[in-house]
């Protein structure tokens, strides 16, 4: 009977082997499966970072895009506003000016007095400047030279010594230029 048991032993041993070389190729495939998967992922984790920073890329340029389109309809508004002032500056000027000639001499009346008086209110809160003061130093980007006068004074040569009709200015823009008469020292 010892050799019934020898072999029953020699057979479960082999047996055992058997089972542990199945197991182990069972455990290789499934690591080769686990390594494939991890693969698998790992790939797809790449592309997932990929793509969340080309949409985040694209995200931020449409908000750049966006930021930059609200300043440039907000300055084409000013400059909308701004030239709609000149507009209405521009056609309201001779009117202005033929009350200011009337005013200084001494023919308006008193209706017409404060009509002037409303308009030079409505330029102010528009913001409109009076260039061209005698006195002034000559700028020809504010003003028109329409002739000279001699001085003996060199300290008033290039200065305005008469204003023949106003200028004016709206913000940094010369909406017309003072026509002047300027000394000359010489």
């Amino acid at each position: 009977m010892q050799e019934e048991d020898d072999f029953v032993v020699d057979s479960d041993a082999a047996e055992n082997r058997a089972r542990q070389a199945n197991s182990e190729s069972e455990i290789e495939a499934e690591e080769g499966r686990a390594e494939a998967k991890m693969k698998k992922v790992r790939d797809e984790l790449a592309q997932a970072r990929a793509d969340a920073k080309a949409n985040l890329d694209g995200w931020q340029r449409a908000k750049a895009d966006y930021v930059n389109a609200l300043k440039r309809f907000e300055e084409e508004k000013k400059g909308a506003q701004a030239r709609g002032a000149e507009k209405v500056i521009e056609a309201l000027l001779p009117a202005y000016d033929a009350l200011e000639r009337a005013k200084e001499h001494g023919e308006v009346p008193a209706g017409f007095q404060a009509i002037a008086k409303q308009l030079e209110s409505a330029f102010a809160s528009l913001g409109l400047e009076a260039v061209g003061k005698a006195g002034d130093a000559f700028d020809p980007s504010l003003h028109e030279a329409y002739g000279q006068d001699p001085t003996d004074d060199q300290s008033k040569d290039d200065t305005i010594t008469a204003v023949l009709e106003q200028g004016y200015k709206l913000g940094d823009r010369v909406i017309r230029p003072a026509k002047v008469r300027v000394a000359h020292f010489g």
